[in-house]
């Protein structure tokens, strides 16, 4: 049975759940309601698994905050014996679009903290990652307030749909492989 570990990255803690920083957990939360599966929290994170045709997912929420992400991932990597190839980091992205899809099978940190963490401690840019775009829409020195925001009421509207589709993107990633889902799935 191939193995994958999806990992959705946010920050811990109820001040956390619904800031534009958070949609890498909103994204696995959202794909776990679906298929009423449940979280356990283990070492370093919440985790659950999902079976789909001879493949088994590992959902990943750290809990070690945002900058030392890099940490769990490895265990967990570790832990359950699974190649770089087989990772998906799903993440925020300021550059793209709301909503917006890229995904990639390596690229820079973009000055996120979480990538950074993950560069540095699997020692590699080299890993699939799933950028999904809150925009920039905020002032000149209001970065950190905008990512840590929570998401306007149009956004939150908006979000229901770019949620049903990042989890067809997870699904896709493991069903079709990576080259396929980004040509299906970027820009859109």
């Amino acid at each position: 049975m191939k193995k994958f570990l999806i990992i959705g990255l946010g920050n811990i803690g109820s001040e956390y759940v619904n800031t534009r920083h958070n949609i890498g957990f909103k994204i696995l939360d959202h794909f776990a309601n679906q298929e009423k599966l449940s979280y356990n929290t283990v070492k370093l994170g919440d985790i659950t698994e999902f079976k789909i045709k001879g493949r088994t997912l590992l959902f990943l929420k750290p809990n070690t905050y945002m900058n030392l992400s890099g940490k769990a991932i490895k265990y967990w990597m570790e832990k359950e014996n699974i190649e770089k190839e087989n990772i998906l980091v799903i993440t925020d992205d300021l550059n793209l679009p709301f909503g917006s899809i890229r995904i990639k099978p390596k690229g820079s940190d973009g000055g996120h903290n979480g990538l950074k963490s993950i560069q540095q401690i699997l020692s590699t840019s080299e890993y699939p990652r799933f950028r999904f775009g809150i925009s920039d829409e905020y002032k000149k020195g209001q970065q950190v307030n905008y990512v840590l925001g929570e998401w306007s009421d149009d956004e939150k509207e908006k979000l229901k749909e770019r949620l049903q589709v990042a989890s067809e993107v997870i699904k896709s990633f493991t069903l079709a492989g990576l080259n396929n889902t980004m040509n299906t799935f970027n820009g859109k």
